[in-house]
C-alpha cells in the first residue's frame, strides 16, 4: 500500500539553510495511509464481525480523510444499535443524515468495497491507521510546543513540564485498555496471598515498618492512592518521613518525596535525627553531644546511600509532580511517591472553584498511581470541625475541601493523639506518648485502628510499646524485709 505521508525529497536535502530546515517539517502534508483507511471501511462492509476487533484499535477522530471519518461515524452508530451493516443500508443512512453527496456518492462507496478481497487483516489495517494517527497527533503536539517556545508567555519550568505532559498524553490516550483472563488474574491473586501467608505483607507494595497497619493493609500497594490527614501539628509528615526511611534504607525502595512544605535540608535534619536517635532540638541548637555527633555522622553515611529523591519546590503543580515522577520511573525505577501536602499542591487553573480544583488534583493524583503503578502516598489537611467533636477523632467528613479526596483515595487514615488536646498535665501523662493511626477507609480491605508509639524528642513513631505501669510492678512485690 503507498503511504501518503507527504515526506518529500526536500526532507533530505543537505544543502537547505538552518531556518529553511527548521521552517520544513511543519510545512508538509500530515502523515496518512488513506488506502488503509478504506481497507478498514471495506473490511467492515465485508464482513461486519470484525468491527469488534477495529474498534479497540482505532476510534473516529484516528481517520486523516473526513469522509472516512464519518462513514466510520455511521458504521459504528449502526454497530451500536445492532442494525445489520450492509453497503445498501449504509446509503440509506448517509442519505437521512444528507451528507451522501460529501463523502463522495455511489463512486466512492464502490471504491471502499472493492478496495479489500478478504476481511482477515482488518485489525491490521486499522493499526497501519492507528499509527499514522499518533505521528499526527506527536506533529500537532511538536508544533505547539515549538509555537510556545517562541513566543513564551509562562515561566520556562511551566512550559518545559506542559510539553512533557502533551506527549505522554498521547501515549496515555492511546493506552487500550487490557483484557485479562480470569485464570491469569486468579494466579496474580494466589501468589499474593502465599507471599502473604510467608510474612511478605506487602507483595506487589510497599511495607512501612509499622507492623499492625501492614497486616491490617498489606502496606502501601501498587496503584493505589493513600490519603494520611491530621489536624496540624499531630505528626503527619514525621509518620510520612518514618514510612519513607523504612522503604528506602530497609526494602530500597526508589522513592520521591515531594515537600511543598518543609524545605530539603528541613528534611534531611529530621531524618538523620530519626535515623541516628538524636534529639531535634539540640541539633538545631547545637548543643549535641560528641557521641550524638558520632550517630549523627554514622547515619548520614546510611541514608546517603538511600535511593531518596526530595523536591522541595514550594510550588508545584500536578503536571510538574507528575513530570518529575515519571522521570525518575524511567531513570531509577520508582516504587513510591509521597507528597506532603494535597492542599499545598498548585492547581492547573487558578480560576476554577476550590472544591473542583481540589478535585482535579485528587483525580490526577489517582491516575498517577495507576499510569505509574506505584503507591502515592498523599498528606492532606483536616478542618476545624474536628476540634469540635465529642473526642476530637476526625472522620472522614472532616477532609478538608472537597469530599472528592474521599471518593479517589484507596485508603484514608488519620493521625489522632489524645494528648495533643488535654490541658491537665496528669490527664497528659497517662495518655503521653500514645498515638492511634485511624484507618477509614479501606478499598480493599478493613477499616480499624492502629496504636503507635510517639517518641518526641526524635520527632517519630514506633510500633507500639505498652507502658511499664509502677502499679503492677510493685503488685506482688514481697514486702520490705522479706516473707
Amino acid at each position: 500500500m503507498a503511504d501518503q505521508n507527504g515526506f518529500g525529497s526536500n526532507g533530505n536535502s543537505k544543502g537547505n539553510d538552518r531556518s529553511q530546515r527548521s521552517n520544513s517539517p511543519i510545512d508538509r502534508q500530515l502523515p496518512a495511509d488513506l488506502e488503509a483507511e478504506r481497507a478498514v471501511l471495506g473490511s467492515i462492509l465485508l464482513l461486519p464481525e470484525v468491527f469488534d476487533e477495529v474498534a479497540l484499535v482505532i476510534r473516529p477522530d484516528d481517520f486523516y480523510d473526513d469522509a472516512n471519518r464519518r462513514i466510520y461515524e455511521h458504521l459504528a452508530a449502526m454497530h451500536d444499535v445492532g442494525q445489520r451493516i450492509d453497503p445498501m443500508l449504509l446509503v440509506d443512512r448517509l442519505r437521512k443524515a444528507e451528507i451522501y453527496d460529501a463523502v463522495g456518492g455511489a463512486a466512492y462507496l464502490a471504491e471502499i468495497g472493492k478496495q479489500v478481497p478478504t476481511a482477515a487483516h482488518a485489525e491490521y489495517y486499522a493499526k497501519m491507521v492507528a499509527d499514522k494517527s499518533v505521528l499526527r497527533a506527536l506533529i500537532h503536539a511538536s508544533t505547539d510546543i515549538l509555537h510556545e517556545a517562541y513566543e513564551p508567555s509562562v515561566e520556562t519550568r511551566v512550559q518545559l513540564a506542559k510539553a512533557e505532559e502533551r506527549v505522554f498524553a498521547i501515549l496515555e490516550d492511546r493506552g487500550a485498555g487490557q483484557v485479562s483472563p480470569i485464570a491469569d488474574v486468579l494466579q496474580e491473586s494466589l501468589d499474593r496471598l502465599d507471599a502473604r501467608m510467608d510474612q511478605d505483607h506487602a507483595f506487589g507494595g510497599v511495607e512501612t515498618g509499622f507492623d499492625d497497619f501492614d497486616q491490617l493493609t498489606g502496606g502501601l500497594q501498587n496503584s493505589e492512592l493513600l490519603i494520611l490527614a491530621a489536624r496540624p501539628s499531630m505528626g503527619k509528615t514525621a509518620l510520612a518521613m518514618n514510612m519513607t526511611e523504612h522503604a528506602v534504607l530497609q526494602a530500597n525502595v526508589p522513592t520521591l518525596f515531594v515537600s511543598l512544605e518543609m524545605a530539603a535540608l528541613e528534611l534531611g535534619d529530621r531524618l538523620l535525627c530519626g535515623v541516628a536517635e538524636v534529639n531535634g532540638n539540640r541539633l538545631r541548637n547545637g548543643t549535641i553531644s560528641t557521641d550524638e555527633r558520632r550517630q549523627l555522622v554514622e547515619a548520614a553515611a546510611t541514608v546517603s546511600q538511600a535511593p531518596l529523591f526530595i523536591d522541595d519546590s514550594p510550588s508545584r503543580t500536578m503536571t510538574e509532580i507528575s513530570a518529575n515522577a515519571r522521570r525518575l520511573k524511567r531513570r531509577h525505577g520508582l516504587g513510591l511517591v509521597v507528597i506532603d501536602y494535597l492542599q499545598l499542591i498548585e492547581p492547573d487553573n487558578p480560576r476554577d472553584p476550590r472544591q473542583e480544583q481540589v478535585s482535579k488534583i485528587a483525580r490526577r493524583l489517582k491516575g498517577l498511581a495507576r499510569e505509574l503503578d506505584v503507591p502515592v502516598l498523599c498528606l492532606a489537611q483536616l478542618n476545624r470541625q474536628v476540634e469540635s467533636t465529642r473526642d476530637n477523632k476526625p472522620q472522614l467528613s472532616h477532609l478538608r475541601e472537597s469530599g472528592a479526596i474521599e471518593q479517589d483515595a484507596d485508603v484514608v487514615m488519620f493521625v489522632h493523639r489524645d494528648e495533643y488536646y488535654m490541658t491537665n498535665e496528669e490527664d497528659r501523662e497517662t495518655v503521653r506518648g500514645e498515638a492511634d493511626l485511624l484507618i477509614r477507609k479501606q478499598r480493599s480491605g478493613p477499616t480499624g485502628d492502629v496504636k503507635l508509639t510517639w517518641v518526641h524528642e526524635f520527632t517519630r513513631f514506633r510500633n507500639f510499646s505498652h507502658k511499664a505501669y509502677s502499679e503492677f510492678q510493685d503488685f506482688g512485690a514481697p514486702p520490705e524485709g522479706g516473707f
